[in-house]
C-alpha cells in the first residue's frame, strides 16, 4: 500500500519584483521526517501475518522507500500469549497462519534496531463475511468493476478492499530473431519470447464500504475498479483478484480519514487535511507522530476474468509510438563489437524479421526500439499458474 509512504512536502515561495522577475529559493531546515510508518494486518484466519515496517522521507528523497530493518516483531493475545513474526526480506516479517482465536483481542509489539519500543492497541478480530461476486459492466468508455457482499448477522458493517489485477497484452512488433554475440540468430519462441506477457498492479486507491446507514447489512455494486476502453489491459485478457476485511469502527474512520487526506484535496470544497491518529504508539514517547493502523481479522478473496471476447469491440492504444526501421547489410558494421551490442546499445533495436528489396533480395533486417518490441521491459514472459 502506497498510501502511508509519506513524506516531508515544503513549500518555495517566489519573489516577485516590479523591474525584474526572479525565483527565490528560500533555505530550508532540516527537519525530522524519520517517522515510523506500519502496514499490515494481524491475520485470524488460514492465511499468513505480514506486517510491512519503513520509514518517512523527505519528498525530495530520490531513494523511494527506507525499509525498517532488524526490528522484533511479537503478536500478543490480550491473555499475553506471544507470536513472533521474522523478518523475510528488507522491512517486511511475517508469520505463517497463526491459527489465532478469533474471540481474542490481539496487538502488535515492535522493537526497533535501535531500541525503541512500540506497541498498537488491543483490537478485536474481524471475521470477514465472503464475497458474494465480483461483477463488472461495460460501459461506453470501459469496464466497470464492482463486489457485492452481505453479513446476515451485521457483524461486519464496515469494509475495505484491496485488489490485484493481471493482464495478458502483446508487444506491436513480434522478434523473429534474437542478437547473440555469434551473429543474428532464430528466436525459441517457447523459451526465448518477448512478444506475449502478463502485466500486473495492485490498487492505487483506499476502497470502502459501510452499511452502516442501512436496514440490512449487505454492499451491492461498491464500485472497485474502472479500466478505459483504450487500455491495454483489455487488449486480449484481464483478471482481478479482490481482497475484502471487515473493519472495526476505528478502523474504518482511519482509512475514511486517510482517503480523504490522499485522494480528496481537488479543490477548496474538498474535504481538508486532518490529522492522522493511527492505533500505534511509542511505548516511552507517546507524543512520537507514528504512521499506520492495525487491525486484527481474516480475508476474503476472490478472482474473475474478463475476456477480450465479452466485451465490445474496442481499439485499444499502445502505449509507445512506434515504427520497424531497416538496417541494410551496408550499415551492419558492428566494427569489432559484438552483434548483441551493437543491436540493443548502438542502434538501440531489436531484429525483427529480414528485409527485402522490391526484387525479393534480402538487403538487411527489420528493427525497432525494445518498447515496441520487447513486452518484457514492463511486464512478464511467464503465464501465471493461475492464468485460465
Amino acid at each position: 500500500m502506497k498510501f502511508l509512504k509519506i513524506g516531508c512536502l515544503f513549500f518555495c515561495v517566489a519573489a516577485v519584483y516590479a523591474s525584474c522577475r526572479k525565483p527565490y529559493e528560500p533555505p530550508v531546515d532540516t527537519i525530522n521526517t524519520n517517522f515510523l510508518v506500519v502496514e499490515g494486518l494481524i491475520n485470524t484466519g488460514a492465511d499468513s501475518t505480514i506486517i510491512k515496517l519503513s520509514r518517512t522521507v523527505p519528498i525530495s528523497d530520490q531513494g523511494g522507500i527506507k525499509p525498517e530493518l532488524r526490528a522484533q516483531l511479537v503478536v500478543e493475545s490480550e491473555n499475553n500469549v506471544a507470536y513472533p513474526l521474522n523478518e523475510l526480506k528488507a522491512g517486511v516479517y511475517g508469520a505463517a497462519p497463526l491459527n489465532l482465536d478469533p474471540n481474542q483481542k490481539y496487538r502488535l509489539k515492535i522493537t526497533t534496531a535501535n531500541g525503541s519500543s512500540y506497541a498498537s492497541d488491543f483490537v478485536e478480530s474481524k471475521v470477514s463475511p465472503l464475497i458474494d461476486s465480483i461483477s463488472w459492466q461495460a460501459k461506453d468508455d470501459g469496464v466497470q468493476i464492482y463486489s457485492n457482499t452481505h453479513d446476515d448477522s451485521k457483524k461486519s458493517v464496515y469494509y475495505r478492499w484491496e485488489y490485484e489485477e493481471t493482464w495478458e497484452f502483446t508487444a506491436q512488433y513480434t522478434s523473429l530473431f534474437i542478437a547473440e554475440p555469434g551473429g543474428l540468430n532464430v528466436r525459441n519462441q517457447d523459451t526465448q519470447n518477448i512478444y506475449r506477457c502478463w502485466g500486473n498492479n495492485n490498487a492505487g486507491t483506499i476502497i470502502l464500504g459501510s452499511s452502516a446507514k442501512l436496514d440490512k447489512d449487505v454492499i451491492y455494486l461498491n464500485p472497485i475498479s474502472f479500466i478505459r476502453s483504450d487500455s491495454e489491459k483489455v487488449m486480449s485478457k484481464y483478471s482481478i483478484l479482490v481482497k475484502q476485511y471487515a473493519l472495526t469502527k476505528d478502523a474504518f474512520d482511519f482509512w475514511e480519514t486517510l482517503k480523504k487526506n490522499t485522494e480528496s484535496l481537488g479543490s477548496i470544497f474538498d474535504a481538508q487535511p486532518s490529522q492522522l491518529t493511527g492505533n500505534i504508539k511509542n511505548v516511552n514517547d507517546p507524543d512520537e507522530p507514528v504512521l499506520g493502523y492495525i487491525s486484527a481479522g481474516t480475508v476474503q478473496k476472490k478472482r474473475i476474468f474478463i475476456s477480450v471476447a465479452e466485451l465490445p469491440r474496442w481499439k485499444t492504444k499502445y502505449p509507445y509510438s512506434c515504427t520497424a526501421d531497416t538496417v541494410l547489410f551496408d550499415n551492419y558494421k558492428p566494427n569489432g563489437r559484438p552483434i548483441d551490442v551493437y543491436w540493443s546499445q548502438i542502434l538501440g533495436y531489436v531484429p525483427l524479421e529480414p528485409a527485402y528489396n522490391n526484387e525479393g533480395v534480402q538487403v538487411g533486417y527489420l528493427g525497432a526500439t525494445k518498447e515496441c518490441a520487447d513486452c518484457t521491459i514492463r511486464g512478464i514472459n511467464k503465464r501465471p499458474e493461475y492464468w485460465q
